[in-house]
């Protein structure tokens, strides 16, 4: 078991282009300490276990790559930061369809399922680690309720029962390709750089760092 897992999605909502897989893809391939080569797998921005849907794809990329970290980028489009979240929550609620037209409200992602999940990757580390890059990043508390959090928490539901394998998800802001001018946008030179830093981070530290990475409201 070695090596690291990192996912994005396809595009969703409209846009052509989702910077999540960009960013994955960007990597593919690097090693980057021996015996950790990365393994960019896109996943689909579809709700479920069911044929194409995402988790059916994350459980098809655990099983062939065996890795001992995990890392699923997803797409906020308006925040200005690299965003490590903090914690999944057991629920799907939809503001918007996935890509196959499924949009649940209320809907548990597994039933009698704990009610989240925490990371288990060191993330303010790695937004340190980001940050050192001169790249904008910070803790996040919330994954939304989309797809997201749906692949963040089924993630984590899995390597619960995994011993060794360590996890978590990180939200990336627009791009400019994505020709969003009203909403803030990162390079995806300087994400890659930064995604980097992080991950080197995650291989080697285990204990997160005892700072604040918590919000008022």
């Amino acid at each position: 078991m070695s090596g690291v897992l990192l996912t994005g999605f396809e595009p969703f909502g409209g846009d052509a282009f989702n910077p999540s897989w960009e960013l994955a893809q960007r990597l593919q391939g690097l090693v980057l300490q021996p015996g950790q080569e990365v393994q960019a797998v896109q996943l689909p921005c579809v709700f479920g276990r069911g044929p194409g849907g995402a988790l059916r794809v994350l459980d098809a990329a655990l099983r062939r790559h065996q890795p001992s970290l995990v890392l699923c980028l997803g797409l906020a489009a308006g925040r200005a930061e690299m965003s490590l979240e903090r914690v999944a929550i057991n629920v799907d609620d939809a503001r918007i369809a996935d890509n196959a037209g499924a949009q649940p409200v209320d809907k548990p992602i597994v039933r009698a399922g704990a009610a989240a999940y925490f990371s288990t990757l060191p993330i303010k580390a790695m937004a340190q680690a980001i940050q050192a890059q001169g790249v904008p990043a910070g803790i996040s508390q919330t994954a939304g309720t989309f797809v997201c959090n749906h692949v963040f928490y089924g993630l984590m539901h899995r390597l619960a029962a995994r011993r060794g394998v360590r996890g978590g998800f990180m939200h990336v802001p627009a791009a400019p390709e994505m020709n969003l001018p009203q909403l803030p946008t990162l390079t995806l030179d300087d994400m890659a750089r930064g995604l980097q830093s992080a991950l080197g981070v995650a291989l080697v530290r285990r204990q997160d760092l005892r700072r604040s990475g918590g919000a008022v409201a």
